[in-house]
């Protein structure tokens, strides 16, 4: 009996508990809806967007791309300086940035000034898509997490069908530039209810920004995902400009290595490529990445312009592919609470995204709209299944000191491999569109070719403007392009079921990352004074600590069981 008040008490520093522990769950949600409500507003909108602000395909590529790789680059420093400082401040200053930028979005005259509001925007979502993970991690353990991750999810998909309905109704009621103000009030509540609830531990570490590393990474992953997303269109593929962004981006990359490899903190360890979990889960989640990322932003273009619906229309067309992630998400994260089990799960789930990506490679723009809803849903489902959980199973393998880091690094390989994905994807299909284009024009009669001037050259549409010549060739330019994309993207699948079938099969910890913090901190033994033998601080497997116990039999007292 005297040892349960022991138990609840020594956790009071930064273990959270029944109420509180709530509360603070509702902050965390709410700060990654208005994430997801920001981003996915303007989805179905974006088409309307381009084309008044007189941008191309290149643009509405570009407005997506700089957002996500804003996004991306920013992301393993918020989980940096969530290692060692204060998650829940940096919390809320992301939650600032992404607002900021959002409103700014609004306003915005030109295709520039939105892409550079939208880098902005970027930039706080990287910190709300990783630090909501981290400090999800911090107040649940990998068992009960999964029931969790599941709900985040949820959240997800909820947002991804509510924002273009939202974003849709917004745009035909009162125009599109509402559409980024929308998420400000919900944006405040969270950072009120977050400053209320959210009471962690905070780890007294020097802070030491790895500027060099930081810069290194940035540099490499945004000259290759610019060159993705110009090749083929502003220059040929095999240029001096190729050569100059590749060679620089992988020197860039090489000297990051180095520099990571004698970093005293260093942004992405290189020693977490050593844990298989790890690397393995860095691997699926680029796929992963892709076939999410790809398929919200171009399901968009294929409804309104290879279908000609509204936003609104487009926003409800969509909806099997968020009700896949929802249920999936969903049901998959209370089995594997319940259970103990996930790699069936996610191995099952990497299959389905693979036959869904294979289905909706066969879209053009007369196919059955009961064919395009089943094929959503599927490759929803195999979505929901895979993406939190490859963080939950990477969660559940690394040391609690560097729990933020190996986090945000998941989230941050996802988002390079859906940025370049659909910068890749909108290369491909900005060319095709216009080679198909061109070729259903020449089959035109001059009296059908009025009005066609520009749009030989890709430049994004308003089809209501169009004749029904006209219409019908872009239609079918966009539906034939589309399909031909998701195609295209669809080996890049096979990565995730060979990546997710080798992670090893790790049971699911008990502990949350603070209650083996509290327990360091009881013990006198810091994860950064902790001496490297396995019969102190546990097995070192593959660069980390994992759950099991060492083979001698002694259990240590940090072991996460």
């Amino acid at each position: 009996m005297t040892q349960t008040p022991a138990r609840t008490k020594t956790p009071a520093e930064g273990v959270l508990t029944g109420r509180a522990k709530n509360l603070a769950l509702t902050g965390i949600f709410m700060s990654m809806a208005v994430s997801m409500l920001s981003m996915t507003v303007v989805g179905t909108s974006m088409p309307i967007i381009i084309a008044d602000i007189n941008g191309n395909q290149a643009a509405f590529t570009w407005v997506v791309t700089g957002t996500m790789l804003a996004s991306a680059i920013s992301t393993p420093i918020w989980g940096k300086l969530a290692d060692l400082t204060s998650k829940k401040v940096l919390l809320q200053l992301s939650l600032i940035l992404f607002t900021v930028g959002s409103a700014l979005a609004g306003t915005a005259q030109d295709p520039g000034w939105l892409i550079a509001f939208r880098v902005l925007q970027g930039l706080g979502a990287g910190g709300l898509g990783a630090l909501g993970q981290i400090v999800l991690a911090e107040i649940i353990s990998p068992r009960e997490r999964g029931k969790y991750m599941g709900i985040m999810g949820a959240i997800m998909a909820v947002s991804t069908v509510g924002g273009p309905l939202l974003g849709g109704a917004i745009t035909d009621a009162f125009g599109w530039r509402w559409n980024f103000y929308v998420a400000a009030p919900v944006a405040i509540v969270a950072i009120i209810v977050l400053q209320r609830t959210l009471h962690l531990h905070t780890e007294r570490r020097k802070i030491k920004i790895d500027y060099a590393g930081a810069t290194l990474i940035s540099v490499g992953f945004s000259s290759l995902l610019i060159w993705v997303t110009l090749g083929g269109s502003s220059f040929d593929w095999w240029s001096w400009q190729t050569a100059l962004m590749v060679g620089g981006s992988l020197a860039a990359l090489v000297a990051a290595v180095f520099v990571e490899l004698r970093a005293e903190e260093p942004l992405i360890p290189m020693t977490l490529f050593k844990n298989r979990t790890f690397t393995m889960s860095v691997l699926a989640s680029i796929a992963v990445g892709l076939a999410m990322f790809g398929t919200s932003v171009f399901l968009g273009q294929y409804m309104q312009l290879a279908r000609g619906k509204t936003p609104t229309e487009s926003g409800l067309l969509t909806i099997p592919m968020m009700a896949g992630v929802l249920l999936a998400s969903t049901l998959v994260g209370q089995l594997i609470t319940r259970t103990g089990k996930w790699k069936r799960y996610m191995v099952a789930g990497s299959i389905i995204m693979f036959i869904g990506l294979i289905m909706m490679g066969q879209l053009r723009y007369d196919t059955s709209f009961w064919f395009v809803g089943i094929s959503m849903f599927i490759l929803g489902s195999g979505v929901g299944m895979c993406m939190q959980n490859l963080v939950l199973v990477v969660q559940n393998t690394v040391a609690p000191t560097q729990l933020g880091v190996a986090s945000s690094a998941v989230t941050f390989f996802r988002t390079i491999g859906g940025t370049a994905g659909m910068s890749a994807m909108g290369a491909l299909l900005a060319t095709q569109v216009v080679t198909y284009i061109k070729e259903e024009l020449a089959k035109l009669s001059p009296d059908q070719l009025a009005g066609a001037e520009h749009l030989a050259g890709g430049t994004i549409p308003k089809l209501a403007e169009l004749s029904e010549p006209l219409r019908l060739v872009i239609e079918s330019a966009y539906g034939h392009g589309i399909g031909n994309v998701f195609l295209a993207a669809s080996p890049v699948a096979i990565i995730a079921i060979v990546a997710i079938a080798l992670l090893p099969n790790i049971p699911l910890s008990t502990q949350s990352n603070a209650e083996k913090l509290a327990e360091q901190r009881a013990a006198g033994d810091t994860a950064d004074e902790a001496p490297a033998s396995s019969e102190s601080v546990g097995i070192e497997l593959d660069g980390a600590l994992t759950p099991e116990p060492p083979r001698t039999g002694q259990i240590p007292r940090v072991s996460g069981r």
